[in-house]
């Protein structure tokens, strides 16, 4: 059933804390399409797979990353989706324990046109506020899809 003009309400937990999200959408389905399309513009077919991979255990999880996170938030035109990019880098920096989201997120700043040196300064700025830690391992993470994509910042 298509709801048209409808106000969805999506709850998050972070951290213990109950976090609300509204997101206006004319139908469902744009919404699914605008975030599968969104997903498709800063992961290529890698965000496809993650999604995928939850089909057999928690095919919710993957809707919400679709409709939410990529539907919702990512696909907002506020800011660039560069800019989006850096920011989430430096929010799975800042946490140091998501490696593997890390990795794509990365992965997915250089597809929308982010340049190696601004990552890496993105991260070295996390040594701030998140630890030294925190920035080795996402330096880490970075050099490893460097090395895999043949980039590398200019220093």
């Amino acid at each position: 059933m298509i709801m048209k003009n409808t106000l969805f309400y999506k709850g998050l937990i972070f951290s213990g804390l109950i976090f609300a999200a509204f997101a206006w959408s004319t139908e469902p389905e744009s919404r699914r399409s605008l975030g599968e399309e969104t997903l498709a513009k800063i992961t290529g077919e890698e965000g496809k797979r993650v999604v995928e991979s939850l089909r057999d255990i928690s095919p919710e999880l993957g809707d919400w990353i679709i409709d939410f996170s990529y539907g919702d938030v990512f696909s907002r035109s506020g800011v660039s989706l560069c800019t989006r990019e850096l920011a989430t880098i430096s929010a799975l920096t800042a946490l140091g324990n998501a490696q593997p989201q890390l990795k794509v997120h990365i992965e997915g700043a250089l597809n929308v046109g982010c340049k190696p040196d601004e990552i890496v300064e993105i991260i070295n700025q996390m040594a701030v506020y998140a630890g030294f830690p925190s920035a080795l391992n996402g330096i880490g993470a970075a050099r490893e899809v460097f090395d895999k994509r043949g980039v590398k910042p200019r220093l």
